[in-house]
């Protein structure tokens, strides 16, 4: 009984605090929505991976440092307690969430592999100015593929009919927006997010930061593109119109996590909004475009980051974790 209350309590706690954090997570982000706005597409990309992953992070974080410490030193091997229903649920409802994240992330690694090894099949590699990636021009013809697939080794794929389609300029532009993604490592974090997605069954408004983010995350490799100059801009607001025809009607592609299509997902914000905003981008000053990023994109992670170093500092000192196990035994009293 010692060991299965151990992990019922790992795997219940796992999932509240997870769940707690999330709502606040929500809650901040929807009160501070007016002053993301004012924000880079970057500034805002960056704060809201930073509350999408937290959540998880201080839950696994909590259990590690604290809960099963605390239950290791201070709980009886011959203890009398029994799991009840309600933790029994709990417990359930987490390990299940567990093994969907597992699944999904393995499910998002072979769908990338299969679909990065029938690219490869068809593709001719080329070499583009400013992309330090393998490129390659591939045989495709159905959906208009210009994408980075891979979060660890990422490659630049452009379907053959885009890349005979779009003029140099627009090429370029397009190229510019994938390696905004590239230097954010959009792919590496998309993959996360959907794998930590599947482990929180209870809240789905998470679904929501991770929609924001997605927006963001497109607005700011459009951002990342324009700094170069507002021809640039136009050219990727002309690249995007062009290839936005050549779609097939009512196809869209499944896109795996690891990927980062062009035209995104379903999360994307629309051909017309991103024009829109490209336009605007040619008229401002492309300094105006990275402004408060130093300062307050690398705030979130430094708030993070404190409550790691915080929690690995007290976690050292023997009445903290007498007490978590107190708070532990509370919640099975209640439970039971």
């Amino acid at each position: 009984m010692y060991t299965f209350l151990g992990i019922t309590l790992v795997l219940a706690l796992l999932l509240t605090i997870n769940a707690t954090a999330t709502m606040i997570a929500v809650g901040v982000v929807r009160l501070f929505r007016p002053l993301l706005r004012k924000c880079s597409a970057r500034t805002t990309a960056e704060i809201l991976f930073v509350m999408r992953i937290g959540p998880p992070a201080i839950a696994i974080i909590s259990i590690g440092a604290f809960m099963i410490p605390s239950y290791l030193i201070y709980e009886p091997h011959a203890t009398d307690e029994t799991v009840s229903w309600k933790l029994g649920l709990l417990a359930t409802l987490s390990a299940i969430g567990v093994g969907l994240a597992i699944s999904r992330g393995l499910r998002s690694w072979l769908a990338t592999g299969s679909l990065l090894k029938k690219w490869l099949a068809t593709s001719t590699s080329i070499e583009l100015d400013g992309v330090r990636v393998p490129t390659y021009v591939f045989r495709h013809s159905g959906f208009p593929i210009i994408a980075v697939v891979g979060a660890f080794r990422p490659r630049l794929f452009i379907a053959d009919h885009v890349f005979d389609s779009l003029t140099e300029e627009e090429l370029g532009a397009a190229v510019a927006h994938e390696c905004g993604h590239l230097a954010a490592h959009d792919n590496f974090k998309r993959s996360v997010m959907r794998v930590s997605r599947a482990a929180l069954l209870l809240i789905p408004c998470g679904r929501s930061v991770d929609r924001a983010w997605s927006e963001a995350s497109e607005s700011a490799a459009d951002e990342y593109a324009a700094q170069q100059s507002s021809q640039v801009a136009l050219n990727l607001a002309s690249a995007l119109v062009r290839i936005a025809r050549m779609i097939p009607q009512g196809h869209r592609p499944a896109i795996p996590a690891a990927v980062s299509a062009f035209l995104g997902g379903d999360d994307s914000p629309g051909v017309k909004v991103r024009v829109k905003r490209l336009v605007e981008l040619a008229t401002t000053d492309p300094r105006r475009l990275v402004s408060n990023a130093s300062v307050v994109r690398f705030l979130p992670w430094l708030v993070l980051m404190l409550v790691v170093v915080t929690g690995v500092t007290i976690e050292s000192r023997p009445q903290v974790l007498a007490a978590v196990h107190h708070f532990v035994e509370h919640v099975v009293v209640v439970l039971s």
